[in-house]
């Protein structure tokens, strides 16, 4: 097959794994192609190796889940500065315990959906 024709445009998209919750953004070179039957076809590639489409049916690195929002690049890295920034707040103790303080967003730390998702809920 060869190629008369190609460009190349770059796209970000952010993933949360409805099944652990975990969180991460992905960068993508998508190479449009037109082959010499004149028949388009595109490659995707991340980190400049050849991937799946990121659209067709992402999976969860974390869990190998297949149940995968996927949504514009950054909300990941909002959520994460957001949380790093402003630690969860101290939940109110019942009566009798002390105040208990959510851990601070930090390296290593697994993102849960509920992390992702809670700054984007309207109130």
């Amino acid at each position: 097959m060869s190629d008369i024709a190609a460009t190349t445009a770059h796209e970000a998209y952010a993933f949360a794994c409805m099944r652990c919750g975990h969180g991460w953004e992905q960068a993508y070179e998508i190479e449009h192609h037109v082959d010499g039957a004149n028949k388009a076809f595109v490659i995707y590639k991340a980190d400049g190796e050849r991937v799946p489409s990121p659209l067709s049916r992402p999976s969860c690195a974390n869990c190998g889940g297949h149940v995968v929002r996927i949504m514009r690049s950054g909300r990941v890295s909002t959520v994460q500065q957001l949380l790093h920034n402003n630690p969860r707040p101290t939940r109110p103790a019942n009566e009798g315990d002390e105040a208990v303080a959510a851990a601070p967003a930090g390296t290593g730390h697994h993102w849960h959906l509920s992390d992702l998702l809670h700054p984007f809920h309207r109130r």
